[in-house]
């Protein structure tokens, strides 16, 4: 069949199940942007290329499947490198399609070119892959050597360059080839390593499972279920993990911040790995937590890279493969076993610590304590929800005083990218196609990054309620100054107006706005963000001095740094 080179990016990606795209339509890519509509895929346009990037992430971590961001030439390419950076360090894989001059400009000796730059040399760093289409006929191969870099191994972005001269030629190629025809798809582990990690699971007394961030990006969390069932065993949430698995919220403990968690993984003689690059939040498996049992403790690592088998920690048995294929492996080789001694100890003192961290949250103060805006805003928290979250301080008072169990949740724990919530927000609803209520909970200083996409939420009516602690501070960076230098010293660079409404800006775009100074206003306005039919900004003003000296288990956050930066 003929076809134009920007028509048949689109049935390659189609291929793949692929069918939203973000970006700011670069003039290279109109024609892209306009049949892709006309095809039924989800355009959206945001207000900033590198919000573009991070709502593609989102989708790509909402489906376990690659995701797709355009940017323009130039600038565009420029503002997309910081969500391509955090793509690369959150293991997320988003295929950037860039604009170009034709090549004849760029080969040009000239001087005072606009809107020019080379670019390849600006992304190759932050990306598995880089290429460039210089002929028409190649869009086939670099295309789908791009998808084959981003999904193998450990998954990350590609960047694909298309110059201006390239796009509207025309090509006459076959039906595009669906995905296992160029690409290794549901990799398996050999039966050998499967027999021994279930030998070491049937010998076990007090095995864990641990389960991160990957488990959610991969959509694994039934067959995860499955396998915690035939363990009856405690699951051990890293921090960069906290989507929780149905069926499973009981018994999953968050690292470091439960005494539930520490007393079983102290005490495990089999960790099963799953999803986590055992990497410095959890101590590398091997610090802290890790030291009193270590002699007596297996593990079983279940990891898609083989070059990653070894490198934070000596390993007993690697499994190497999709964890979607490895874990029904493992599943079908073990008998159930009866529950880990201590189980419902243990399942008992974490409900009991959050029930009394609800009780404990200082309450009645105006403005608001921070521990008691992650009560009041996560007890009433959708049960079907998808929650967001963003912010310094916000984040680390909700790591303790949640009281949510979302089963999706999404942020950015490796690169710690402040200003993703609300792109985030976005990009995770529209993959969901706006059916679920979406929660952010964020801090006012990374709200403002991107405040400009309120209209695009509103545009795209999505059911979002973004519930914003503002201490007009950036809360984190004032503490650092307080344990630097002392209470009372000067706080340089980190305040800002006191009379931004955050709620009047949401009504600006076109959105819901609530303004609540008391704790028990929270919970209503909240509801009422929600019955609108509009996104809500909740706007809660919190105690600065609490959000900067009173942060919750910081001692604990600050060893995940333990080399090189205290």
């Amino acid at each position: 069949m003929s076809v134009k080179v920007y028509e048949r990016i689109l049935q390659l990606f189609e291929a793949e199940g692929i069918s939203t795209l973000f970006g700011i339509p670069d003039p290279n890519f109109v024609h892209l942007f306009h049949l892709a509509e006309e095809r039924g895929w989800r355009v959206v346009s945001p207000h900033h290329e590198e919000s573009a990037g991070f709502m593609a992430e989102a989708v790509s971590r909402m489906t376990g499947k690659p995701a797709v961001c355009i940017g323009t030439l130039g600038p565009g390419i420029a503002n997309l490198a910081g969500a391509i950076m955090c793509a690369k360090v959150e293991n997320s894989p988003v295929i950037f399609l860039g604009g170009q001059r034709a090549r004849i400009t760029e080969q040009r000796v000239r001087r005072g070119r606009i809107q020019f730059v080379q670019q390849a040399g600006l992304v190759e760093p932050s990306v598995k892959y880089s290429a460039s289409i210089e002929y028409a006929d190649q869009t086939d191969e670099i295309i789908r050597e791009g998808l084959r870099k981003a999904l193998s191994g450990t998954p990350g972005p590609v960047y694909i360059e298309y110059p201006a001269h390239v796009i509207q030629e025309e090509l006459d190629v076959p039906p595009a080839l669906p995905p296992s025809a160029y690409r290794l798809v549901g990799q398996t582990a050999g039966p050998d390593k499967i027999a021994e990690a279930a030998a070491l699971i049937g010998a076990a007394k007090q095995p864990i499972l641990l389960v991160g961030h990957g488990v959610h990006t991969a959509r694994a969390g039934e067959s995860v279920k499955a396998l915690a069932d035939l363990m009856a065993c405690p699951v051990i949430q890293t921090s960069g993990g906290t989507s929780y698995i149905a069926g499973l919220e009981d018994r999953t403990f968050p690292y470091g911040f439960s005494p539930s968690a520490v007393e079983a993984v102290v005490g495990s003689d089999l960790c099963v790995a799953l999803g986590t690059e055992l990497g410095e939040p959890v101590h590398y498996g091997r610090g802290r937590h890790w030291v009193e049992n270590e002699a007596n403790r297996k593990w079983v690592l279940v990891e898609q890279d083989p070059a990653a088998i070894g490198v934070n920690r000596p390993v007993d048995v690697p499994l190497v493969g999709d964890l979607r294929a490895v874990v029904p492996q493992l599943t079908e080789a073990l008998a159930p076993r009866k529950p880990v001694p201590r189980l419902e100890n243990w399942i008992k003192q974490d409900a009991d610590r959050l029930a009394e961290l609800a009780e404990s949250a200082p309450s009645g103060r105006s403005p608001v304590h921070p521990a008691r805006l992650a009560v009041e805003a996560t007890k009433v928290f959708p049960a079907d929800g998808i929650m967001v979250r963003d912010g310094g301080a916000t984040t680390i008072f909700g790591w303790t005083y949640s009281q949510a169990k979302p089963h999706d949740v999404v942020w950015n724990q490796n690169f710690g990218h402040l200003g993703t919530g609300l792109p985030y927000a976005v990009g995770a609803s529209v993959a969901d196609g706006g059916e679920r209520p979406v929660m952010l909970v964020t801090g006012d200083s990374s709200f403002l990054f991107h405040v400009a996409e309120l209209e695009t939420a509103a545009r795209l009516r999505l059911p979002l309620v973004c519930v914003v602690g503002v201490d007009y501070a950036w809360g984190l960076e004032v503490g650092v100054y307080k344990r630097t230098f002392g209470a009372g010293s000067r706080e340089t660079g980190v305040h800002w107006s006191t009379e931004t409404r955050l709620d009047k800006v949401a009504e600006g775009f076109g959105c819901h706005g609530e303004y609540v100074e008391r704790d028990e206003d929270i919970a209503p306005a909240i509801k009422r963000a929600y019955a609108s039919g509009k996104p809500g900004v909740v706007h809660v003003v919190v105690d600065p001095k609490a959000n900067s000296e009173e942060m919750p288990s910081y001692a604990e956050f600050r060893t995940w740094y333990a080399e090189g930066m205290q």
